[in-house]
């Protein structure tokens, strides 16, 4: 009974093909379609791939050579300076202790650059003439000319723009900058970041390393002409770099005692900056003209001045640290919770004044402009021009 309730019931096995031929036509999908008959023209099922015209040798050398990833043979470059990744953010002259990567592997790529990395920059051939820029910029520009120019491309909307940012004038901007050349007559910069505490340097190594020049230049923005007898298709090769190198290992920027002090006035010091208002707040890839001139003011009245920048990134902070310890002159105590506390250090400055050094002040020169004493307290005086003057007997 159970095996006649479960069973189930079987039926003669038949196949498709054989019991419905016209079926198989409707099984088929709808994707395939009957191949066309011998009288319509030619229909193939894929776009066919057109073949491109081979350049010829100058052309490739002179444009596409720098961006081929496996090229017959290593690039050579005529230009006479080393190749880095930031030219403006980095100083030749600090070596660095260490390195991130090894040194062997080239961000130019293995065996693309006639040049040998070492982990920094490829240096250059000490024979490769300098850049003539006076050949290709020619005659100076008219006002006129320079007031065409800058109304042409100063404005926001304009479509020949680089954007400059925190790691400065790097080594593939020079070949973008190169590219805008091929169309226009000057490319608008936007500074951004770091970069812009120094302006002077920007402009100074964008000139050095293209050969243009600076002829409109207003807080962050500059234009860079080409020159009067640029010409692209003898533009220098710039082999590209295929990534960012990582960043050496540098000594370190703040020290646990600075020279000068001891480690009491150290954490004083520091403890006073993190207590006093912030000077000012720096934002994330803002724009930094105007800093070292208010820390200047500032440490005419206070000896430690501390800078808000909780927006800014760690590592952008490092740069703003090192960037001012050099043009303000001061000395960094302190990057803790994006506060960058420096200190106004006048020892390395002292320079006795002549016909003056009768008394307990030691007198000197400042780069404000103005003369700073110590007495034997250990107290600031400032002096002005005139008053020395007067103390001095000077007319």
């Amino acid at each position: 009974m159970q095996r006649k309730l479960l069973s189930w019931p079987t039926f003669p096995l038949r196949t498709l093909i054989a019991s419905s031929p016209h079926l198989l036509l409707l099984s088929r999908s709808k994707r395939y379609s009957r191949s066309p008959p011998a009288s319509d023209p030619y229909d193939p099922p894929y776009s066919p791939i057109h073949k491109t015209l081979s350049p010829n040798a100058d052309s490739v050398r002179g444009t596409l050579a720098p961006n081929l990833i496996k090229p017959s043979e290593p690039f050579h470059s005529d230009l006479p300076f080393s190749f880095r990744h930031s030219y403006s953010e980095s100083d030749p002259a600090v070596k660095p202790i260490g390195f991130r990567e090894p040194p062997r592997f080239s961000p130019f790529g293995p065996g693309r650059l006639d040049r040998r990395w070492d982990g920094v920059l490829a240096l250059a051939n000490q024979e490769l003439a300098p850049i003539d820029r006076s050949s290709v910029i020619g005659d100076p520009l008219t006002e006129e000319e320079v007031e065409e120019l800058i109304e042409r491309y100063r404005h926001s909307d304009c479509s020949r723009q680089i954007n400059l940012g925190k790691d400065g004038v790097t080594h593939n901007l020079l070949d973008d900058i190169h590219n805008h050349w091929k169309r226009a007559e000057a490319v608008r910069i936007k500074c951004l970041g770091a970069p812009t505490l120094d302006m002077d340097n920007v402009c100074f190594h964008l000139e050095d390393k293209t050969g243009g020049k600076i002829i409109y230049r207003k807080i962050n923005i500059l234009l860079l002409y080409r020159g009067r007898h640029y010409d692209p298709k003898q533009r220098p090769v710039i082999p590209l770099m295929l990534w960012k190198p990582l960043a050496p290992i540098y000594p370190r920027l703040v020290q646990n005692v600075p020279d000068g002090l001891t480690f009491e006035e150290t954490k004083e010091l520091r403890n006073r900056g993190l207590s006093s208002p912030a000077l000012m707040k720096l934002t994330r890839n803002g724009v930094y003209v105007n800093v070292v001139d208010r820390i200047r003011e500032a440490f005419k009245t206070s000896e430690v001045v501390r800078l808000d920048c909780s927006h800014v990134y760690t590592s952008d902070c490092k740069k703003i640290g090192v960037k001012l310890r050099d043009l303000v002159p001061c000395v960094p105590l302190l990057f803790k919770d994006g506060q960058i506390i420096i200190w106004r250090d006048l020892q390395p400055r002292l320079r006795q004044v002549e016909g003056f050094t009768d008394g307990a002040y030691s007198l000197f020169q400042d780069i404000y402009q103005c003369y700073y004493g110590v007495d034997n307290d250990g107290c600031y005086v400032t002096w002005t021009r005139q008053s020395l003057r007067q103390a001095r007997g000077d007319s």
